[in-house]
């Protein structure tokens, strides 16, 4: 039988593993992160999975340390497979098991390589993604490629709605190419890196509002950090508004060159930096939902005909 230590987290963390126990694979070890207190949970947990089938679970700090490197080579896996984990897997680590270490990832490699790929295809305005199966080396996510998944990126699904796409596309990929590697061909083609770059992890304030951007920009970026994420925002006369979805409107109004949020039929709208129009859909003030009524009251206009200004900065 051949066995593998895994390291994973998150939904695609589970739905691999769970792959690999289909395919009776003998994983000796789960390695995975300690939930986040500070962290909305809005995900399956791998150590629960890993209990339920009497799989020895550890959540070191660093998977790295020379104690955590010695006991996964006494383990002698196989493979090592990485699904969703956040931390680096070092060369040490990646030396043990004599049929490799791969690792799965949320993007059509080479492109969006590093953190959060799928919130950043979003933010990009990417029409298709996916995941892909990779060996790893040192350099992270530069490996070479086993095989890859597509899903496509809708102009208004958030990158929420994607993620729930490039899970099912890491299982789709790694149930159709696990049996080669089982039967320990070792195949893969090596990444152009120059036809994609690295990624940085995002912070809650790189979902601030530059109203001087162009309306599809900020349309992208709502989408892209949606609840469960942070979510994208602005200040306004001293209140936060957070944007958790909004729409492309064909409408051109009369005077909407200068910045500044207008109503429409009831509904909220922002003249954006481009002289184009975005409608709020769902809009929270000090993290109270709000409609068009509420949102105009808030800020004490009288006429819904009035524009309210903002520093669009």
């Amino acid at each position: 039988m051949t066995s593998a230590v895994v390291f994973a987290y998150h939904n695609v963390g589970v739905r691999c593993l769970s792959i690999l126990l289909k395919h009776s694979v003998d994983v000796r070890m789960v390695l995975t992160h300690d939930d986040n207190p500070n962290e909305t949970i809005w995900f399956d947990s791998v150590a629960a999975l890993a209990q339920k089938h009497c799989i020895e679970t550890i959540t070191p700090i660093d998977p790295n340390e020379a104690a955590v490197v010695d006991h996964i080579r006494a383990a002698k896996p196989d493979f090592i497979f990485s699904f969703y984990y956040r931390s680096m897997l070092q060369p040490a680590l990646l030396a043990i098991p004599p049929r490799g270490a791969l690792n799965m990832h949320g993007s059509l490699l080479p492109k969006y390589r590093g953190r959060v790929p799928v919130n950043w295809a979003v933010i990009h305005g990417e029409t298709e993604t996916g995941a892909t199966l990779h060996y790893m080396v040192e350099k992270p996510d530069a490996g070479d490629i086993v095989g890859q998944h597509f899903v496509t990126i809708g102009p208004d699904e958030t990158a929420f709605d994607v993620f729930g796409k490039v899970t099912t596309a890491a299982e789709n990929v790694l149930d159709r190419y696990l049996p080669t590697l089982l039967l320990g061909e070792r195949f893969g083609h090596p990444q152009d890196l120059t036809q994609g770059s690295y990624f940085g992890g995002r912070k809650p304030e790189d979902g601030r509002i530059n109203w001087h951007r162009p309306r599809q920009e900020i349309h992208n970026l709502v989408r892209g950090v949606a609840p469960p994420y942070p979510g994208a925002f602005f200040d306004l006369r001293g209140k936060r508004v957070r944007l958790l979805r909004t729409k492309l409107v064909s409408e051109n109004l009369v005077n909407t060159a200068s910045a500044g949020i207008i109503v429409l039929r009831g509904s909220i709208h922002a003249v954006c930096g481009d002289g184009n129009l975005l409608e709020f859909i769902d809009v929270e003030i000090d993290g109270e939902p709000v409609d068009a009524d509420r949102f105009y009251a808030l800020f004490g206009v009288q006429s819904h005909a009035q524009k309210i200004p903002f520093d669009p900065t």
